[in-house]
This record gives structure tokens, sequence and C-alpha cells, in this order.
């Protein structure tokens, strides 16, 4: 850089579970040691200061902050730089803030709420002795401009120092950086604004600092890392000069200001600097010359259509381009000896290159699947002419995939169906909710060479032991593949593959598919990989029988002791506006603009925070093709009405009693019209309670008249429809892209119903204003948690949901004998609304707990045991 750089401050942000993949994971499984080497890495690598998020809300948040931050306190080598703890939540900052050593800076506190919060928040921070980011965000929202970025800050300022105190050189400003050169005029003088906003402040409010978050600047660009690189380094160039004293930046990718080509800097430079209404046009007619991978940036390229026939299939495939492949799949026809020739030659030549990319990280999933659809549109041309000669073609090998029986999802399935039929093996689907006995009466039809079970929901893994242990009984020696969100390698070495003899293998996702399957399906490569298998999963099962739990276990009796006791001092319970239940619908134009669209890419193997995988260095040109994609396709579906929405809520008189809260018919709460049961956390804590979400709720000998709320809504009505239509036409693309937006959608129908109820229909919140991402980070009051999940993990509470809001006849939603919701675009789940609720998990019970649970439901032990088996300890 230059030496006004050389007191510029790093400030590193993989410890954050938003935005590290890795990190997160290592959170979630509790294995914090090797969570500290990210921070550790993170200090070696030149950040003088870490960035720790712990925002998850499968997460105990201020647990996961507490356990962290103590353990880095005793790591010389990470502690020597300052912490800042960085949370949407004020007390998960408050909790790091409380055992944190040193001085501490906290991310971030805004007058977005107004100046009473804004300043308690702060005389918090100030008797811990910490500094604070101050985001340029008021009552009014992002300041844009250099004149509202400082005013601001400048009424901040006034108000931390004049009002309580706040030592000013605590005061870190983050001004806002916005993309510039995004072809919207208006933008063109965001990089002017913070500079020179920088510049005031520096001037104008004494002994303050200033940060930003640098890569936004560039965002337009994204795809090419040399343009981004010299933006980045022009834009600190000036900044710095003008004040800038910290950001967020890789400084392994920032270029020396003095070594970019002096044509680009000087095109930067009139960008960053807004030099003139021309400039956003120069650097864009520039950009491709340093793209630096090939890539043509602007119009199609057709030169490859003078490429010999097989390379043009080729690229056809790669890129996912149908517009050709009739014409190019003829011409190969023709010169073809037999029809399936073309297939077993030009094509799978052209497949087995997809395979291959795919398997090095260089292509992406949602591409691998447009390849099938070229693929599948070349093999639908020549079909008719292989027919007409009886050919029969070679195969990797044959597989049945089926999701088991209860069971209603099926995307996963349907992507690893679609990836080893891009590598040639003959795939049998047998779709949803298929039982045992049609699982293995079409393995021997078929002569299948192998069988993959999937599942989402916890009920699900025990049908899978049952397929096994049929596959045994009946004397099958084909390999097992094991996949879903709730299976996991440890449950398969632990209770699958000790009931059948042949491989049992787990496929945690799809890229590892083909690479599994290939193993499998060679006699000699099959016996070496049993014999590895059988030996790694036996490590597991001894893994598994001396893990410790994360924290010590402790007696129902002593949880319920440190039950957590919200007040109702200053709490008055609020009955409903609108009384009885509620038939919601909502059109897909309003739907959409309640979309968290993370989980969607993470559906197409995509890892990545939205909106930043757009910028994402890696998967961003692939992430908004996708992106695109997604938004024409609502775009149609707006149009046609093909998918639709439905929904119903009720609010509910409704008292604690014990871990149960009882529901009433009407507000004389003379009858009980259903009895909802939860779970209480169960381990020792150092900070804090012993959650059951029963605890929200007022208990009956109280006296209070307290409620509670329940919705089902499904974004999904159609979508299989839908989806087997384009599976008809072999575009496996868009029949799984229908089911992850119709997820999206249900989603988003949670979201947004959610919020009428607390501002129309039980009408607790009736003056809310939240934008999306406050609602996607949960900043409302209340909670709406999900059986099946981590509050309330136990999935036959949903029967008492559909009891209560009669959720089939009036929408149409189906529970399966598992109690999977159908259609599978569905959530369902409680509502309550005292300001303490908060989410959490209830994680592993010991069995005086399980005993009382099914005491509780009138089961028999055995049966609670098959129903909370994943939370059983032991």
């Amino acid at each position: 850089m230059s030496q006004a750089s050389s007191t510029f401050i790093n400030i590193g942000e993989r410890t954050n579970v938003t935005g590290s993949a890795r990190f997160k994971r290592l959170v979630m499984d509790g294995d914090y040691e090797t969570a500290l080497d990210v921070a550790r890495q993170q200090v070696e690598n030149g950040a003088q200061i870490i960035d720790v998020n712990m925002d998850e809300a499968m997460l105990d948040s201020e647990e996961a902050m507490v356990t962290f931050l103590n353990l880095i306190a005793s790591e010389p080598d990470i502690s020597r730089v300052p912490v800042m703890i960085d949370s949407s939540k004020f007390t998960v900052i408050e909790a790091g803030l409380k055992c944190v050593q040193g001085k501490a800076i906290v991310n971030s506190i805004s007058l977005k709420e107004g100046e009473e919060q804004f300043l308690e928040q702060a005389n918090k921070i100030k008797r811990y002795g910490a500094a604070t980011v101050v985001m340029a965000f008021d009552e009014n929202g992002q300041a844009d401009t250099e004149d509202r970025k400082f005013e601001i800050c400048e009424r901040s300022y006034r108000l931390l120092t004049e009002k309580i105190g706040f030592p000013p050189e605590d005061i870190i400003f983050d001004p806002n950086i916005f993309a510039v050169a995004t072809g919207i005029e208006e933008h063109n003088n965001y990089a002017v604004d913070f500079i020179e906003a920088t510049r005031r402040i520096k001037q104008n409010l004494p002994h303050a600092s200033v940060s930003g978050g640098l890569s936004n600047i560039s965002f337009s660009f994204r795809g090419n890392n040399p343009v981004r690189e010299a933006m980045h380094s022009v834009f600190l160039y000036h900044a710095i000069r003008a004040g800038l004293d910290m950001a967020i930046v890789n400084a392994g990718q920032l270029t020396v200001y003095d070594d970019i080509p002096d044509e680009l800097r000087e095109a930067v430079e009139d960008v960053i600097l807004n030099k003139g209404p021309e400039a956003t046009d120069r650097l864009l007619e520039l950009a491709p010359k340093y793209q630096g991978d090939g890539k043509v940036a602007a119009k199609e390229n057709l030169e490859w259509r003078e490429w010999p026939v097989e390379k043009r299939l080729e690229h056809s495939l790669v890129k996912g381009i149908t517009d050709y492949i009739e014409e190019d799949t003829e011409e190969c026809r023709q010169r073809a000896e037999k029809p399936l020739h073309v297939i077993e030659g030009p094509l799978m030549d052209g497949m087995n290159v997809v395979g291959d990319l795919f398997g090095e990280g260089k292509m992406f999933l949602p591409q691998v699947v447009k390849s099938a659809r070229v693929m599948k549109k070349a093999v639908a041309y020549l079909n008719p002419y292989i027919e007409a000669e009886k050919e029969e073609g070679d195969t990797n090998g044959k597989i049945l995939l089926a999701t088991v029986k209860g069971d209603v999802h099926d995307i996963g399935k349907n992507i690893v169906g679609v990836v080893l039929q891009c590598n040639n093996f003959e795939v049998t689907d047998l779709g949803v909710m298929v039982s045992c006995e049609e699982i293995l009466k079409v393995a021997k039809e078929k002569n299948v060479d192998m069988i993959g079970l999937s599942g989402l929901i916890t009920p699900s893994l025990d049908e899978m032991v049952h397929v096994a242990k049929e596959m045994e009984r009946q004397g099958f020696d084909m390999p097992l593949l094991i996949g879903g969100a709730t299976t996991s390698k440890a449950h398969t070495a632990v209770k699958i593959e000790q009931n059948y003899h042949a491989p049992v293998v787990y496929v945690p996702n799809a890229s590892r598919a083909v690479g599994v399957c290939q193993k499998l399906i060679s006699k000699t490569h099959r016996l070496a990989y049993a014999a590895e298998l059988a030996e790694d999963y036996e490590k597991a099962r001894e893994q598994h029988a001396k893990k410790k739990p994360r924290t010590k276990p402790i007696s129902l009796e002593a949880a319920r002791e440190n039950a957590f006791k919200p007040s109702f001092d200053d709490y008055e319970p609020k009955a409903p506006e609108q009384k009885g239940i509620q038939e919601v619908s909502a059109d897909i134009a309003t739907l959409r603009q309640y979309i968290d669209w993370t989980p969607f890419f993470m559906t197409w193997s995509l890892a990545g925070k939205y909106p930043r995988i757009l910028d994402d260095e890696k998967v961003g040109e692939e992430a908004r093709k996708l992106f695109e994609d997604a938004k024409q396709l609502l775009d149609d579906l707006e149009q046609s009405g093909d998918i639709q929405a439905k929904g119903v809520a009720g609010i509910f008189p409704a008292n604690r009693v014990g871990d149960s809260v009882e529901i009433y018919t009407d507000d004389s709460r003379e009858q009980v019209r259903g009895t909802a049961h939860h779970l209480r956390q169960q381990t020792e804590k150092k900070n804090g309670a012993n959650y059951c979400l029963a605890d929200f709720v007022a208990s009956k000998d109280s006296g209070i008249a307290d409620y509670m709320g329940a919705f089902a809504v499904t974004g999904g009505i159609g979508e299989d429809e839908l989806a087997k239509h384009y599976e008809k036409q072999g575009d496996d693309y868009n029949a799984i892209m229908v089911k992850a937006v119709a997820d999206r959608l249900a989603e988003a129908f949670a979201e947004y119903l959610h919020e009428r109820v607390r501002k129309e229909i039980w009408a607790y919140a009736p003056d809310e204003q939240l934008a999306n991402d406050e609602l996607i980070r949960e900043k409302y009051q209340g909670i709406r948690p999900a059986p099946g999940y981590a509050a309330c993990p136990e999935h036959t509470e949903k029967q008492l949901i559909w009891d209560l809001l009669e959720a089939e006849q009036r929408t149409g939603m189906k529970l399966t004998e598992s109690f999977a919701m159908w259609p599978g675009a569905s959530v369902s789940g409680w509502y309550f609304a005292h300001p303490d609720t908060r989410y959490f998990a209830v994680a592993q019970i010991k069995d005086d707990q399980l005993k009382d649970y099914a005491e509780r439901k009138g089961w028999s032990v055995e049966k609670a045991e098959k129903w909370l088996a994943p939370n059983l300890s032991g």
C-alpha cells in the first residue's frame, strides 16, 4: 500500500458462524479447540482484531460466545489482539463483555431504534470499558450521502460524549461503504461520500475512529478479481488519507497501489472519485481485458460453433446450453454407425468432463444439473432411433433411490439422482413415502446394483434401520447407501451398519455419491472399500461410546429448579384481536418479499450467506445465475398460479402446568382443548437457565390469563405436479428449482404470517416496523418454534396443531404416519409472545425426563424412546 497505511488496522472475520462455514461447523459440533485454530490463523495472517459472531438459530449464542471467549483468553497467541464481539442480539454482546479480557470492541449499536435504546446500550458498553462500532443508521434508515453520514455520526457522537460521557476514543464510526459503478447514477458518488464523510468525522469529531466493510465497494465487478482488487486498493489509498483507521479486509487479496497497471488504475480512480459520467462505462469497457480467467464478459461468444461437433457437444454439456443440442446430436448420429454410439461416445465423453470438473471443485451443483438437462434432451432426441433398432446401452450400474416411508422430502435425493445419471448410472427413483416392501420388491425386479435411502425427519432413521434388517433377513447382498439431513456417520455406524452384512455407506452430499458408487460397483474395489468402511465404522462406534456430553447432565428436578422465570411485572399478556381460527392466503408477489435466500443456495450446495454469496470469489458467478433463474421462476409463478400458498393460524387461551401447556376452548378456561407437552434442557448451566418452551407461558396457579398460538402454512400447493411436468420434459434443473423455491415460499409464508399475527391477529406489537433482513434476524418480539426442531424436537406434537387448527380441512395439508408434513414445502409451529422468549436447543435428556414425558403423553416408555431417540443421552 503506502506509508499512510502503516497504522491501518485489519479486522479478521473468519471467527464468525454467519461468514465461515468451517467455523460454524466446528462450533455447532462443540469442537471449540479446533475453532480456536481459526482464530489463531487469523492472527497469524495479520489480523489485528478478530471479529467473533455466534448468531445462529440452532446455537445457544450466549453460551457459545462465553465458551469461545473464555478459551481465547487462555491462548496468548490469540488473546494478544483485541476481540470484536459481534451480534445482532445485545444479550449476546453483554454475555461476551462479561468474560472478555482486556479491551473489547462491540459490533455494533446505532440510532435505528431511537435514542433511548442507543444510550442504554452504550452505557452498558461504557461500564464494561469497551469500545463500540456505531453504524451510520438512524430512525430513517441507512445513511447514503456524505451529509447524512456525517449528520448521523455527529448526532451519535454528541449523544455519547455529552449525555453519558462515553470516551470519544472508544467510538468507531462505520459510515457505510456502498457499491459504485452499478449503472445507477445515484450510486456514482458513494465512494466519494464515504471518503468525504470520513474526512469530516476525523476533522470534527475528535478522537473517534472510522471503519468499514471493504468488499462492498466492488460488488458490481464480482467475478473479476483483478478489477475488484484494484478497486479495493485505490479506495483504501484515498480513504486512508482521509482518515480511515480500520476495515474488514482480506489483506492477501490487496494489490499494491503502484503495481496496478496505469490504464486500469486511472479507470478505477475515475470511478472511485466519480470524475465524470462516463467513468463507469470506461471501466466496464476495460474490465474484460483484466478478467484473468479467459471468460468473455460481454455478449455471447459463438466461436465455439466453429469447433468439431464432438467438442461442441462437450461445450454444450459443460456450459448447460440447450440451444444447439439437437442439431449437434443429429450431426453426430449421421456420422455414427449406431445411434447408441452417440450416447456411449461424445455425449458420455462430455459428461465425463462434467464429472471431472465437479469432482475437482471447478463446477458447482447447479451447473451439473443444467448439464444433465442438456444430456437428457440429447438422449430424448436419440431415443426413437434407438428404439427402432432395439438397442440397450451399457451403464456404470443400476441404482434404486427412495425417500423412506412416512417422509416426503426429496430435493436432496433428486439432486443425487441427477449427479449419478450424469456419470452414466441408471437410476430408478421411486419417489417419496416408499415402504420397505416396495423398495425391496422393485430392487429385485430391476436387478439393481445398490439401494439408496433418503430421509429428512428423525423418524426416518428408524425406517432406514428397518430396511437394513429386512435386506439382511431376505438375503440381499447389494450395498446400501444412506443420506439425508438427519442422517450421520455416527448413526449409520451405530444403528444401521451392524444390521446388514453388505456395505452400508453414509453419503453426506451429492458430490460424494459418484465416488462412493464407483467404488461399490466394482466387485474388486468393493471388497477393499468394504474393509475400509468396516474399520472406519468400528472407530466411529468406539468414539460414540466414549463420547461425553459437552456439558454435564443434571437431574430433571435440578433442571426444573433452574427453570427460566419470565417477568410478568411489566408485561400483561394480550388477548388476541382476532379470535378463533384464521385462514390466511398470500400471493407469491407478497411472499417473495419475505424470502430468506441463504438456505436456497445451501440446497444447491453453494455455501455462503446471502447477499454476500453473490459476491463470493469462488461461487459468486454461479450463485448470481442461480438467483436470476429463481427470480424468473417466481415471475412465471406469479403469472401462472401453478403454485399456491395456504395457511391457517389461531391464538388460544393457555396456561402452563409444569412443563406442559394447557390450551383452553375459550376465555373461561374451564375446558381443556388440548395439551402441548414440552421438553426441558437438562445440562448444567454456568450462565443462564434450563429452558423449556412452557416457561414462556404464565402458570395456571398464577391467575394470569395468558395465550399461546399455533400455525400451519404451505407454499407448495401444486409443487409436485409442476415438478413432475418438468421431469417429463427431462428438465431436472427446473424440477428441482420448483421444489427449492416452494420451500423458500413456505418459510417466507411463515415469516409473513408471524408478522400478521404480531401486528393484526394477536396484535401484541401493532406498531412494529421491521425490514426483511431484520425479520430474518428475528428482531421482533416473540418466537415460532416448530415441532421436530431444536426447542421442541418431538414430531408427534404436530398432531395437536393440526387438531387445534383443523389444518387438513382448511388447507389440504396432511401429516404422514411419521408426522412429516405434506406438501413437503410446509412449516408449522407454535407462537409465544412474551418479550423474554428466545430460541434454544433442548439437546440431550436423561431417563428421568424420558419417563416423565411418557407419563405426560400417556405413552409407554418404549414409545417415548422411539420418538425421542436422537435426544437420549447414552
